[in-house]
């Protein structure tokens, strides 16, 4: 299970289940969305790496 969070500017942040947002700084920018069972590789791959995923808004409008 994971956490996902967007931000006041619709940045994600996905993070596993129960484990607390990994700025603490910025906690209050994030506002929590819903739990999900399950996600891409990708995101998989980043979480087991760094202990989170984050996109911005603007790296996805790039594309």
């Amino acid at each position: 299970m994971f956490d996902v969070y967007l931000s006041d500017r619709r940045d994600l942040l996905v993070v596993r289940n129960g484990l607390p947002i990994p700025f603490p700084d910025a906690s209050s920018r994030w506002r929590k969305k819903k739990k999900v069972a399950s996600v891409s590789e990708d995101i998989k791959l980043a979480i087991q790496r760094q202990g989170y995923y984050m996109r911005k808004l603007t790296d996805f409008e790039k594309r």
